[in-house]
């Protein structure tokens, strides 16, 4: 049996897989910055206690690889955790080997540089504090060694050290909070561009289906005519077979409707071209569509409550906003007929339209798919209806989601922004 393919990895797990390659590079540099210092230079350090600190961290690389091998989400929290754990061990080496008078001690710059390039604000800055807490520390609490000793003056205060912590706060300070900008700006502008080009193939999708849609009325056309004279043949030759006559009756009356149809989806289209959204009350509209949806479901029993807030929920609405919603409820009343829960609820920004059936649910599955392809969670549905229903929510600024009711069912919200009246 084969087995599973391993999960695509995540930002942040590609971040903390670089994160542990420049552990890995920067531990093993302090070793053998250690081993040069002591050999060569004869540093006077606690050397079973540096090698203690750097063969911990080189523990916490290993356990941080064999983490990555696991089907794990790697989250903000635990990403923190590390660099934390990072600052950590610098701190025990840097306390080891002088403290603030180590001239790597900026070396806590790089922590706070990966904190704010990958990391969430509030994330990023806990980094930093950190950083500044341990060097801060670092100047009065440490091991000292001779070589990077300096002379104090008789106030006890070196002032290259005390200028160092000045500039490595500065330094902290402003690479958190202008790389945090930088990599969010670059983020915003990638999630931008993600979101114009699923568009602009959503736009490319409904553009192809119109033009097939227009393609078929203009077919159907000619075979509907052909029916509707065939029709009146047929009911001149059973002039005699009133229940026969009857029947070629329902069928004419089925070919008007569909010509009607057709002919109405070719005036209404120019209509739309030309026709702005009109601003109205979300429970004045919201009652509509259901008054019209219910002429085309008479079968459907259903429950619509509007809840009781303050100010009006103002919707910029028009015909293609009418059909999206009639079709979601058609989803409902296919899945089951019964009980079809409609409910509408705004807030300040937002009107949040809930409609609940009791069917099957969705599959998870293709839950994820809906509205973005041609899926259907109908066996003999083509999935054009909820595309569309997508398409057209999307471009009043809104948005659909299904997801399985805990108590059974499925529940689909969509969230139209507020308008200006």
């Amino acid at each position: 049996m084969p087995t599973a393919p391993p999960l695509p990895l995540s930002t942040p797990s590609r971040n903390l897989v670089r994160l542990t390659l420049v552990r890995g590079i920067t531990w093993t540099g302090f070793l053998i910055a250690t081993i040069v210092g002591v050999e060569l230079l004869h540093f006077e350090i606690e050397v079973a206690a540096v090698i203690g600190v750097i063969v911990c961290m080189g523990l916490v690389n290993l356990f941080t690889w064999w983490r990555l091998g696991r089907q794990w989400a790697v989250s903000h929290t635990e990403y923190v955790l590390h660099l934390l754990a990072d600052t950590i061990g610098l701190t025990l080496l840097f306390y080891l080997t002088g403290g603030s008078s180590n001239p790597f001690i900026n070396y806590y710059l790089v922590p706070v540089t990966i904190a704010a390039a990958t990391l969430p604000w509030r994330y990023a800055w806990i980094i930093a504090s950190a950083a500044m807490g341990s060097y801060t520390l670092l100047m009065w609490v440490y091991h000292p060694v001779p070589q990077f000793a300096h002379y104090y003056d008789a106030v006890g205060v070196n002032l290259h050290i005390l200028g160092m912590w000045i500039n490595f706060g500065l330094s902290a300070g402003l690479v958190t909070f202008f790389i945090y900008k930088m990599a969010h700006a670059l983020r915003s502008r990638e999630r931008a561009l993600s979101q114009t080009r699923e568009a602009a193939l959503r736009n490319e999708q409904i553009v192809a289906v119109a033009t097939q849609a227009a393609g078929t009325a203009h077919e159907l056309g000619t075979p509907l005519s052909t029916m509707a004279v065939l029709l009146s043949e047929m009911r001149e030759d059973a002039k005699n077979d009133p229940a026969l006559i009857e029947d070629i009756e329902l069928l004419r009356r089925q070919v008007d409707v569909c010509k009607s149809r057709l002919r109405h989806l070719v005036e209404s289209t120019d209509r739309r071209r030309m026709a702005e959204p009109e601003v109205c009350d979300a429970r004045e509209w919201l009652q509509g569509v259901v008054q019209r949806w219910l002429v085309l479901r008479p079968d459907v029993s259903h429950r619509l409550e509007i809840a009781e807030q303050r100010g009006t929920p103002w919707l910029k609405v028009d015909t293609t906003l009418d059909q999206a919603i009639t079709n979601l409820l058609n989803n409902a009343a296919d899945a089951n007929p019964d009980d079809v829960s409609i409910r509408l609820d705004w807030n300040d920004e937002e009107a949040i339209i809930d409609i609940r059936d009791h069917g099957p649910g969705v599959s998870l599955d293709i839950a994820d798919q809906l509205g973005e392809t041609f899926v259907s969670t109908k066996s003999k549905g083509l999935g054009i209806g909820l595309f569309l229903t997508h398409a057209t929510i999307n471009r009043f600024g809104g948005g659909v989601s299904l997801y399985n009711h805990p108590d059974g069912g499925t529940l689909t919200e969509v969230i139209l922004p507020h308008s200006e009246p």
